[in-house]
């Protein structure tokens, strides 16, 4: 009877371990989840504003067809944030698409006729709902970053997260935060 004591105390202690595995690995796979979906909207979004630069170039360049540089900057930034790979590179294709639309609405402000065009000030319109709708999803999708990261730093978690194929994810930040310091402008 006395080695029933002990073996009892194993089992539990051993019960305790796998329920606490279980209810750690269930988590973490519900943050791995939502920081894919997060990520999916932020792409989402960037698709969205990359279909609307076509049809702004087309409306700048009717007012403005000398500035060519502008209209291949922005052509250039605009395929760069389509084939971003991941939060760095789109982090990295934000950064010129940033710049690049600063740079097609100062051409836009040297032409009256051109900020009076309804079809421009719509697309302004929907640009800037775009941009804000990327901030909301780049704001949901580090905040999921930050709550795996964590669930994986932590100890114990540490010591067997990784083995249970769970790595850390990179945010989604702006290398050059002067790029987004002011957002582009709309006048209208």
């Amino acid at each position: 009877m006395e080695w029933l004591i002990p073996v009892l105390i194993v089992v539990v202690l051993v019960a305790i371990a796998g329920i606490y595995l279980w209810a750690t690995y269930n988590s973490l796979i519900t943050l791995k989840v939502r920081v894919d979906e997060a990520w999916s909207d932020i792409t989402v979004q960037l698709k969205r504003r990359a279909d609307l630069i076509p049809n702004l170039i087309e409306t700048v360049k009717g007012y403005a067809a000398h500035e060519k540089a502008v209209f291949e900057n922005v052509t250039k930034a605009r395929a760069e944030t389509l084939s971003a790979q991941g939060p760095v590179d789109a982090a990295a294709a934000e950064n010129h698409m940033q710049t690049a639309l600063k740079s097609i609405f100062a051409v836009a402000e040297a032409y009256p006729q051109l900020q009076a065009s309804q079809n421009y000030l719509q697309l302004q319109g929907e640009l800037v709902d775009t941009e804000d709708k990327i901030q909301a999803s780049r704001r949901f999708y580090n905040g999921g970053v930050r709550e795996l990261n964590t669930k994986i730093q932590v100890f114990p978690n540490h010591l067997f997260a990784k083995n249970l194929g769970f790595t850390q994810r990179d945010f989604f930040e702006v290398t050059d935060s002067a790029a987004i310091a002011e957002p582009p402008r709309v006048q209208f």
